[in-house]
């Protein structure tokens, strides 16, 4: 197997914005090429080559697409037509790869909007785009008109017969919003809060349609799936695994970069290869958060050797989540980087759910005591305790979210919090022998 990827493979050819993300550039990077045979290949059978190419979802949960695009139903009405939501509302601190897609290649999440949507019966794609996103907005506005003006979407798309709209919703800043029924609520007028399931959004959605809520990539990488074939995608990562990922490294690495990677490559590797290795060597390294800041930290022994996908980071009690890689060396406070993650979750949290509005809160402040170190040892345990109560007793994932970082920071730096409170009581004692 091929752990790292070749140029000829990469999907995303203009990432780095080299050349225009206009339509005639996007058709010489192979957008738009002949899509309407793509579309004759046929609704069903586009679902089921996805399902065969092994696509998980890259939003961060992993789902399988193919099979989520399967739940919809067959034969909308036209009371209740079906509707592609797509999730640009990047918010997840660390990561970056949606926008580069937007503002580089918006072509290629169009295209691959109309053969999603086509394949789901869709009525329409809603693509949800976060509000601070101004010059990403702008773009893909713009590149929505072109697709328009020159008959890709709209009525009879691609001269397929197919009719298929797209809009662009622009989001106000809420990170709560990138939960896929908040986004539904945000797009309705409403105020951004996750519902509760059931009812899934592939049953009663966006306006009380059926509705596939999807990521960005996991959208924009479909054409070339269909082009290049479910095999060809499959033939990159470990089994269950599959395909091609936009790696986000950031932190204290020497060239931090978005880059196309494929799925399972060796943490080192990727950080050798593209990130010209750790600041100040790799002894120097502390610790690594693999997928954004919701998932938990993952301790430099452990992460060294882990190949960077689902089923290798889910061994190690961390995730993938979006692959925003935040590398963290030995000059870093561990415990106040984790407390400043709890205040984002406590500042983010909609309120809806007792556990997440109360516990966000509490869980910032004490982990702030346990920064200073004005906290009893035995706080540790109770703090890990509420973290439990909170993860998985939310109607969405952000309590989960919140616990995470933090039981994370416990399960591998308790000894770290244990010298704070006792450096901080030594301090005191000294103080009171005075």
């Amino acid at each position: 197997m091929e752990v790292s990827l070749q140029d000829k493979d990469r999907i995303f050819t203009n990432l780095y914005g080299f050349q225009p993300w206009t339509l005639d550039a996007a058709k010489k990077r192979g957008c738009w090429d002949n899509t309407k045979k793509l579309l004759a290949t046929g609704q069903d059978e586009i679902i089921e080559i996805i399902k065969a190419s092994g696509l998980r979802g890259r939003g961060g949960a992993g789902f399988p697409t193919g099979m989520k695009w399967s739940f919809m139903p067959k034969a909308p009405t036209p009371e209740r037509p079906n509707f592609l939501v797509i999730n640009a509302d990047e918010s997840e601190p660390g990561s970056c790869k949606d926008r580069e897609i937007i503002r580089h290649d918006p072509h290629r999440l169009i295209e691959g909007a109309l053969i999603a949507g086509f394949a789901m019966r869709a009525r329409a794609a809603y693509i949800y785009i976060r509000g601070e996103f101004i010059y990403e907005a702008k773009v893909l506005q713009a590149a929505v008109e072109e697709a328009y003006a020159a008959g890709l979407v709209g009525k009879n798309a691609c001269k397929s017969g197919y009719d298929f709209d797209v809009f662009v919703h622009r989001g106000a800043g809420a990170y709560i919003c990138g939960e896929e029924t908040a986004m539904i609520e945000s797009l309705e007028g409403k105020k951004g809060q996750p519902r509760l399931k059931p009812p899934f959004p592939a049953g009663a959605g966006l306006y009380g349609c059926p509705t596939t809520v999807n990521n960005v990539e996991s959208i924009a990488v479909t054409p070339t799936i269909l082009r290049r074939g479910a095999d060809w995608f499959k033939s990159f990562g470990r089994e269950g695994n599959a395909g091609t990922k936009l790696f986000q490294i950031s932190g204290h690495v020497n060239t931090p970069c978005t880059v196309e990677e494929s799925m399972s490559i060796p943490f080192k590797e990727l950080i050798e290869k593209h990130a010209g290795g750790i600041r100040g060597g790799w002894d120097n390294l502390l610790a690594v958060i693999p997928g954004g800041s919701s998932v938990p930290l993952v301790p430099a022994a452990q992460i060294m050797d882990a190949p960077m996908d689902f089923d290798g980071l889910k061994a190690l009690g961390s995730g993938l989540g979006t692959a925003a890689v935040i590398v963290m060396d030995k000059s870093t406070d561990i415990v106040r980087a984790i407390s400043r993650l709890s205040y984002f979750y406590k500042h983010e949290s909609c309120g809806q759910c007792t556990p997440c509005r109360e516990g966000t809160g509490w869980m910032w402040r004490v982990m702030e005591r346990l920064r200073e170190g004005k906290a009893d040892v035995s706080e540790i345990d109770t703090l890990f305790e509420v973290t439990k109560q909170v993860e998985g007793h939310t109607i969405c994932a952000l309590g989960d979210a919140a616990a995470w970082p933090i039981q994370g920071l416990i399960r591998h730096f308790r000894p770290e919090m244990e010298r704070r409170i006792a450096e901080a009581n030594g301090g005191q004692m000294l103080e009171a022998a005075e």
